[in-house]
């Protein structure tokens, strides 16, 4: 399952020093714009405690964790979607991704040039992303729907529900919102909206990246961005970039855990960030457990045991006869897998079982 975030904002508002502390590539991080010109792209582990902990009961050959691909794409700048800039290719970048996560500038310094010289103004610098990405939205809509108006036209089905979408999508955008605000109540109407594979379709974590004072509690800019994310529905976090960046070169876990207490926080941001990508993807894991390895399989929340079987391999659905589930916390309590079977908490589930975050699971098939 090949999960894809995209590092959006515009220039120097801190996203390659973001992208070098997700990932053990390192992005060049330099005050001007468009240093960023071919998207760099980290596979970073999703942190899961659950697997140090079964590790140390199981003693499995090597841990497999969850991953996520995060990808550094290029500053934006105001005229991105007619081609300003490296708007085309930063669009085009942007469509390949199933997730935003948007860096906003939260932090003064004179030091780092805003883009135009003028103060930080996290408003404004939401805008014209959200603008340029409206703007390509737009310009897919308009190209699409004189199309599909003559389809309609004919009594094809397939046009008239693709019509509808278009001009629910269209309605919204003029009055300069996203698309993603726009719901579907049909699967007809929700596949053709997924096909069109707009920008502001996708879900959106804001950023708000201030300097080390304001780690743990933000700051006038970041409550901004908060206020408007809830607004939207939307979430939003305050990270430190240059200061994570910081805690990343720390060679041992006891420096790294020093250097959060001092700045009063529990979990470092870039841990904070990743686990809040996987969830915006509405994303749970479940685990598997064997002396060869223990490992962390993604699945879409509300997925079916026969479709996490088919994670594993294609050929666990085809012939799926059972799932043999024990929940975490029993194996946990327990301490081994026979000491749960003897307690009566491994549990045999059919296809019609909803697979939950955390299960340790084993599949039956045949094929």
């Amino acid at each position: 399952m090949a999960l894809k975030c995209g590092i959006v904002g515009l220039p120097n508002v801190g996203k390659s020093t973001l992208f070098n502390c997700l990932s053990s590539a390192k992005a060049q991080a330099a005050n001007f714009p468009f240093c960023t010109i071919e998207p760099n792209l980290g596979v970073i582990t999703v942190p899961d405690e659950r697997l140090t902990k079964l590790a140390e009961i199981v003693h499995p050959g090597r841990i497999v964790p969850a991953t996520c691909e995060i990808v550094d794409i290029a500053g934006l700048v105001k005229g991105a979607s007619k081609g300003e800039g490296l708007g085309n290719k930063f669009l085009g970048n942007i469509r390949e991704c199933d997730a935003i996560i948007h860096v906003i500038r939260c932090f003064d310094d004179d030091n780092v040039v805003r883009e135009g010289g003028t103060p930080v103004d996290p408003t404004a610098d939401k805008d014209i992303i959200d603008t340029e990405l409206q703007l390509k939205d737009l310009e897919t809509i308009e190209g699409q729907l004189a199309k599909q108006e003559k389809v309609a036209a004919t009594g094809n089905k397939d046009a008239k529900v693709l019509v509808d979408v278009l001009h629910a999508y269209k309605e919204v955008l003029d009055r300069g919102e996203n698309a993603r605000t726009v719901t579907f109540d049909s699967k007809e109407e929700q596949k053709a909206a997924r096909d069109l594979f707009l920008l502001t379709t996708k879900p959106v974590l804001y950023v708000c990246n201030v300097d080390e004072a304001c780690a743990k509690t933000g700051n006038k800019y970041s409550k901004i961005v908060e206020d408007i994310a809830a607004g939207e529905g939307a979430e939003a976090m305050v990270i430190a970039a240059k200061t994570e960046e910081d805690i990343a070169s720390l060679d041992t876990y006891e420096e790294k855990k020093l250097f959060l207490d001092d700045l009063g926080l529990e979990e470092s941001g870039v841990n904070r960030l990743i686990k809040k990508a996987y969830h915006l993807l509405n994303l749970q894991t479940f685990i598997t457990a064997g002396e060869m390895e223990v490992k962390a399989w993604t699945f879409h929340k509300g997925w079916k045991a026969p479709q996490c079987a088919g994670v594993i391999h294609t050929d666990f659905e085809k012939g799926f006869i059972r799932a043999e589930v024990i929940k975490y916390d029993d194996y946990i309590q327990y301490g081994s897998e026979t000491a749960v079977k003897e307690a009566g908490k491994l549990y045999i589930e059919g296809k019609d079982y909803e697979v939950q975050d955390g299960d340790i699971m084993h599949f039956r098939f045949n094929v």
